[in-house]
C-alpha cells in the first residue's frame, strides 16, 4: 500500500499559484513569456542578420534538402495548413495597410515568432525567410506575385466566398534555386466586430504531420502578434 501512495504522489501535479510580489497584471506564465521574448529579441539583434545565417549554415543546409526532398517525392503536389483567426477591435484594412509597412522593420517581423531568424526584403520585392518548419531550419523565399502562375488547383480548392473575404493575398514558396516548394494563401473578411483571418500554408504532400500542425500553430502565433501591434498602434494614432 505505501508503495501505491509513494507513486501516486510522484505522478501527482504540482501546482504553484502566485500570492503577492509582483504589481504587473499577469500570471507567472505571462512574466516568463515577456522576459522569453525580450532575451530572444536581443539576442538575434546582437548576433544580427549575416551571424545567424552563418550560425545556422548547417541547419538551414539541411533544411533545405529536405524540402527539396519532400518537393520531389511529392511530384508536385501540395497539402494545406490552415489556420482561422477572429479578429474584434481592428477592421481588415487597416490591419493589412499595418503589416505592408512592416516588411523592411525586420524587429518587428523577428519578434511575431520565436521561429523566425531572417525576414528580408529585397529590391525586386523578393522576400527571403529563414524559420523553423517542423523539426528543420528552412531558408524559403516568396518571390514576386506572377498573377496567374501563382494559381493550382489547391489553391483554388481553398478559396472562400469574396463576399465574406475581400481580400486575399497568394504567394509561391520556393527554395534559394527557384524550386517551387509551396504556396501561401491569406484570405480576409471584415465582420461586424472586426476582422476574420483564413491562413494557410502548402508544402508537399510527403512531409510529415508534425510539418503541417507546427505551421498552423506558427501562423496563429506569428499573426496573432501582429494584429495586436497592429491594433495597438492604429489606436494610438487614433488618439494622438
Amino acid at each position: 500500500m505505501s508503495d501505491v501512495t509513494a507513486t501516486d504522489q510522484r505522478s501527482a501535479p504540482c501546482v504553484v499559484e502566485l500570492l503577492s510580489g509582483p504589481t504587473a497584471p499577469g500570471s507567472i506564465d505571462d512574466f516568463e513569456l515577456q522576459h522569453a521574448r525580450r532575451v530572444l529579441a536581443q539576442l538575434k539583434a546582437a548576433i544580427g542578420r549575416e551571424g545567424l545565417l552563418e550560425l545556422l549554415s548547417l541547419d538551414i543546409k539541411l533544411g533545405v534538402d529536405f524540402l527539396r526532398d519532400m518537393a520531389e517525392q511529392s511530384k508536385g503536389e501540395l497539402r494545406p495548413a490552415t489556420t482561422m483567426l477572429a479578429v474584434k477591435g481592428l477592421k481588415a484594412t487597416p490591419f493589412l495597410h499595418w503589416l505592408d509597412g512592416q516588411f523592411d522593420k525586420e524587429a518587428v517581423m523577428l519578434a511575431a515568432e520565436p521561429d523566425h531568424f531572417v525576414i528580408a526584403p529585397h529590391a525586386d520585392a523578393r522576400v527571403t525567410i529563414v524559420e523553423t518548419l517542423g523539426e528543420y531550419v528552412c531558408q524559403i523565399h516568396l518571390p514576386p506575385y506572377d498573377g496567374a502562375a501563382t494559381w493550382d488547383a489547391a489553391v483554388v480548392d481553398e478559396l472562400l466566398p469574396e463576399s465574406e473575404y475581400q481580400f486575399r493575398r497568394i504567394a509561391r514558396i520556393t527554395l534559394p534555386d527557384g524550386t517551387l516548394v509551396g504556396r501561401m494563401l491569406t484570405q480576409f473578411g471584415d465582420t461586424a466586430e472586426g476582422f476574420n483571418a483564413s491562413l494557410t500554408a502548402y508544402f508537399p504532400t510527403a512531409c510529415p504531420e508534425d510539418v503541417f500542425e507546427h505551421h498552423r500553430q506558427h501562423l496563429a502565433v506569428e499573426f496573432r502578434n501582429w494584429i495586436i501591434a497592429a491594433a495597438s498602434e492604429v489606436a494610438a494614432t487614433r488618439s494622438a
